[in-house]
């Protein structure tokens, strides 16, 4: 006999379902989901991809390949953490990609298994499918980048909340899955637990509450450490953090996060139009089918579970949509975890109804949208591959004309160009400003140093004397001390 756990807060609380039984349900599709998750990653992005910007400066703080790159204000140190096992004996990105690619899997069905119980199984492997399938999962798997992992910690999260009393198993899924979102994004892990501290002080629920605040405290307590020895103190960082975002405030994203659905990974400033309505209807279909959802679940009479995931979802979007002025389709990546389950039970309900027009419709739109986001995966990660190639031939012209380690470099994307080289990067103004221009003049007395300068415009002044050569999109201004010797 099927055991069937009501997905309510109350009664999670009196029912504990049983560890093993003979009619529990199987676990195999959902393993099933997290394998093709880490194969099409493996597939459709590969483990070439060179490095990108914002992942170098998290490998960097790891591994011995060149000097750490400046760490700015918002960042956390859980990526740097992840990727040390591989970063810190290892500077090529093909064993990154796969261990991260490994581990992405396990962790999808981590945070899926945690929902086992609350909706049928079939319903798990639908939305682990439908949130693994959409390009940004998938070209984000296999990175060195935390958005991602806040999704997997959310979901784990928010499933175990639920069933809190019911053992300890839930107790640990439930401070794990807390730790890892603050481990990773310490801001974003309270705007997605918002609902569960409501939820827990309506109900009572203390030993929830008290597990779920040590979880965030634990994965939050290095970065709160760290305002107060290199930031300034707590408000200081925040308020920079707040700085580097553009000034959070009332800012509607919405339509710029529409835009970023046809590929981009960065929309900052977002203009041009909007991307083919086949690459965007998913995410204009998302609210009628979040209300199809709750009206699915309050006829199951398992409305609880479905509504904290809604409620979840919405707050961990809502900075993303209205408090920021530009957008990157991974930033709502925790959002679209939280809703795929609710939406996936949606689409299963529809899936099943005696009318064969309305099956053929949801299979035809599911096939479309499928074969558009692995299109458009395959697209972003052929264009990030060659642009980030771009970077390591700079590197190689820099080492060609005697700029090596210890070296300096400034300028244009010079964080990423650096590291490819084996250098320290350092730049005077913006958001990474770590130095003065008298102290790369300086450095410049001792240590190879190049700037960074695009096609067309003036270099620096410490560099106008500066030997230059051109190399794609920019010019190298630098210069070796002794070399003339």
């Amino acid at each position: 006999m099927t055991v069937s756990v009501h997905a309510t807060l109350g009664t999670a609380s009196r029912a504990r379902p049983p560890r093993t039984s003979p009619g529990a349900p199987a676990v195999w599709p959902l393993a099933a989901v997290a394998a093709a998750f880490t194969l099409a990653q493996l597939l459709l992005v590969g483990t070439g991809l060179g490095l990108g910007w914002d992942e170098t400066v998290y490998v960097s703080q790891v591994g011995r390949h060149a000097p750490a790159a400046f760490f700015s204000a918002p960042r956390a140190r859980g990526v740097s953490l992840l990727v040390a096992p591989v970063a810190a004996w290892s500077s090529s990105t093909a064993p990154l990609r796969l261990y991260l690619a490994l581990l992405s899997g396990l962790a999808l069905f981590w945070a899926l298994r945690a929902w086992r119980g609350l909706f049928p199984v079939r319903v798990l492997a639908l939305a682990g499918g439908l949130f693994a399938s959409l390009w940004v999962t998938l070209f984000y798997g296999p990175q060195a980048m935390p958005n991602l992992w806040v999704a997997l910690g959310a979901l784990a999260a928010v499933g175990c909340f639920p069933r809190a009393r019911t053992g300890r198993t839930a107790l640990w899924g439930l401070a794990g899955g807390a730790a890892l979102m603050a481990w990773m994004r310490p801001v974003d892990a309270v705007w997605v637990t918002l609902p569960l501290f409501a939820a827990g002080l309506a109900r009572r629920r203390w030993r929830a509450l008290l597990v779920l605040a040590a979880g965030l405290a634990a994965g939050a307590v290095e970065w709160v450490a760290e305002a107060y020895t290199s930031y300034g103190g707590l408000a200081r960082r925040l308020a920079d953090g707040s700085a580097i975002q553009g000034g959070l405030g009332l800012h509607l994203a919405v339509v710029d996060q529409l835009r970023a659905l046809g590929g981009r990974t960065l929309c900052r400033p977002c203009a041009g139009a909007l991307p083919h309505p086949v690459y965007t209807f998913w995410w204009c279909a998302l609210p009628l089918l979040a209300a199809l959802a709750a009206a699915v679940a309050v006829r199951a009479r398992r409305p609880a579970a479905t509504a904290l995931l809604l409620g979840c979802a919405a707050t961990a979007a809502f900075p993303y949509l209205f408090l920021i002025g530009y957008a990157a389709p991974r930033f709502l990546l925790p959002a679209y975890a939280l809703l795929a389950v609710p939406v996936a039970d949606a689409l299963a309900r529809l899936l099943t109804t005696r009318r064969p027009a309305v099956r053929a419709l949801v299979c035809a739109a599911l096939a479309v949208h499928l074969g558009a986001q692995l299109t458009l995966v395959h697209r972003v990660a052929g264009s990030h591959t060659r642009a980030r190639a771009a970077w390591a031939r700079t590197a190689a012209e820099l080492h060609r004309r005697g700029v090596g380690p210890p070296c300096l470099l400034t300028g244009h994307e010079a964080i990423p160009v650096a590291y490819a080289a084996g250098c320290a990067s350092a730049a005077t103004a913006g958001h990474n400003a770590n130095t003065t221009r008298e102290a790369i003049t300086r450095a410049a007395r001792r240590i190879p140093v190049a700037a960074l300068v695009p096609a067309g415009a003036a270099p620096p002044g410490y560099a106008r004397g500066w030997p230059s050569t051109a190399v794609g999109t920019v010019r190298l201004y630098y210069v070796v001390p002794g070399a003339g010797a």
